[in-house]
């Protein structure tokens, strides 16, 4: 089998259609159909179900399928490198971003350098909650994500701490409190938003034996911070990721214990990683490395 047939496959599986697969990789409907029909010559097996211009998986093709996609995220590594050695004028960086902490407030200063040092090499972006940053990781459909850390199962780098807060309502009982805790917090109805750290947070109170009253899980935190807003529950943020412009919508409190937060960026495997990720991880360490200077030295 070559490395053609099988991008070919994939093309066909993900497009279920020879007609649109041929359009996406340019080339004729026949050279798809005859690459098909080698590639299962070859493997002695049926791969897809045609019937009808329809066209499904078989069962063995659905296996193949999940092990060659990482095959080709390898190939477009290898790719990736031999572009990095043309002095990175041409290549992609992929990345994964979750929450406002990473796209709002880390990634876009990054991203300004960045497009500024490399403007040819093509940046795409893709955000999700942070499990599922972790799981484009574990696939290779990025090359470099932002998680929260610690994540012992890829390489990372540190970037920012912050600390996770109680948000309320502002008349809510506890507003006048400097400080609460997770259990204050299980009374009322409690607001779970998944656009960052919903992990973090029910990690939280699983290891303290409680059990929040969930009546909303949010994909968006602004979702979220408008229904604490209308006095519809309580919840849990990361510090880093709350508008600035909040103040007279809710209240925010430090939880007590206070409980600290790391965001960094992760590859799988730094030895595998591109040219084009690691000049995007040593800028975002050069420039979060010279902020953290910058707060000590003003005593912040």
């Amino acid at each position: 089998m070559t490395l053609t047939q099988l991008e070919i496959f994939v093309a066909v599986a993900e497009r279920r259609g020879f007609t649109l697969a041929a359009a996406q990789l340019k080339i004729s409907q026949s050279a798809v159909s005859h690459a098909i029909r080698a590639l299962e010559q070859e493997l002695g097996v049926e791969l897809l179900l045609r019937h009808q211009g329809q066209i499904e998986l078989t069962d063995i093709g659905a296996r193949i399928l999940l092990r060659v996609q990482p095959m080709l995220g390898l190939a477009d590594a290898i790719r990736q490198d031999a572009s990095d050695a043309r002095s990175m004028k041409l290549g992609t960086l992929r990345i994964g971003s979750f929450g406002p902490t990473s796209s709002q407030l880390l990634l876009p200063r990054i991203l300004t350098d960045y497009r500024r040092l490399y403007p040819n090499i093509e940046v795409h972006v893709s955000e999700g909650p942070d499990r599922q940053v972790m799981e484009w990781l574990l696939d290779r459909e990025v090359d470099v994500g932002f998680v929260t850390l610690p994540e012992a199962q890829f390489d990372t780098w540190p970037l920012l701490e912050d600390q996770m807060v109680a948000v309320l309502p502002i008349a809510h009982p506890l507003a006048s409190n400097e400080r609460v805790t997770l259990g204050d917090l299980c009374s009322d109805p409690f607001v779970l938003t998944e656009a960052g750290s919903s992990e973090l947070v029910s990690q939280l109170f699983a290891a303290v034996k409680l059990k929040p009253r969930i009546r909303y899980k949010t994909s968006q935190l602004m979702s979220t911070l408008a229904a604490v807003a209308r006095g519809d529950g309580v919840t849990i943020v990361a510090e880093s990721s709350l508008p600035d412009d909040s103040e007279e919508l809710y209240v925010v409190r430090a939880l007590d214990p206070a409980v600290r937060r790391q965001v960094g960026i992760a590859v799988l495997d730094c030895s595998e990683t591109t040219a084009a990720a690691q000049a995007f991880i040593e800028l975002a360490e050069k420039i979060y490395r010279s902020r953290k200077s910058d707060l000590k030295g003003n005593g912040l």
